[in-house]
């Protein structure tokens, strides 16, 4: 990880879930595919066998999961959200003027507020990557996906709280 990279804030409850998830992921995650795929296998032919083919997309996804979720755990920073003092930074909550709409927002990553109706925006988004570091009051603007630009300004900006 850079030393400009963006740090992935996690409450400890967040942290402990995904450590939880990732355990069991690598161990009984691991054996129960391994053994649907085995018992796809010997159901003969593979070259039709839809049972061994989806067994294997799904071993496949799991293992991008934990490599997600292992990257995710190392580079994490682990704690309670940070003070708000009126800066946007990763683990606050923005409230934002997007395109002339309001927006609510939690700026980090979407695993902190798995069990919230709030969006989440990565700090590595356009939109979270335009507004990271600016004030209450201040005004930008982003090159969206389809080339649009966006203009923001941002309104307020508090500590997560967890809701």
């Amino acid at each position: 990880m850079s030393a400009d990279a963006p740090v992935t804030f996690l409450t400890q409850e967040a942290y402990d879930r995904l450590a939880a998830e990732l355990e069991h992921l690598s161990t009984v995650g691991r054996e129960e595919i391994a053994k649907r795929i085995e018992a796809a296998r010997e159901e003969g032919d593979l070259k039709e066998n839809g049972g061994y083919h989806a067994a294997k997309d799904e071993q496949g996804k799991q293992e991008a999961r934990i490599r997600t979720l292992q990257q995710l755990l190392k580079d994490a920073t682990v704690g309670e959200a940070p003070e708000s003092n009126g800066v946007v930074e990763s683990g606050t909550v923005v409230t934002a003027v997007v395109a002339g709409g309001e927006e609510v927002f939690l700026l980090g990553s979407r695993e902190i507020a798995a069990n919230s109706e709030l969006d989440v925006y990565s700090e590595a988004s356009p939109l979270g990557a335009a507004i990271l570091g600016l004030k209450e009051g201040e005004k930008t603007s982003y090159t969206a996906p389809n080339g649009r630009e966006i203009a923001v300004e941002v309104v307020k900006v508090e500590t997560y709280a967890g809701q």
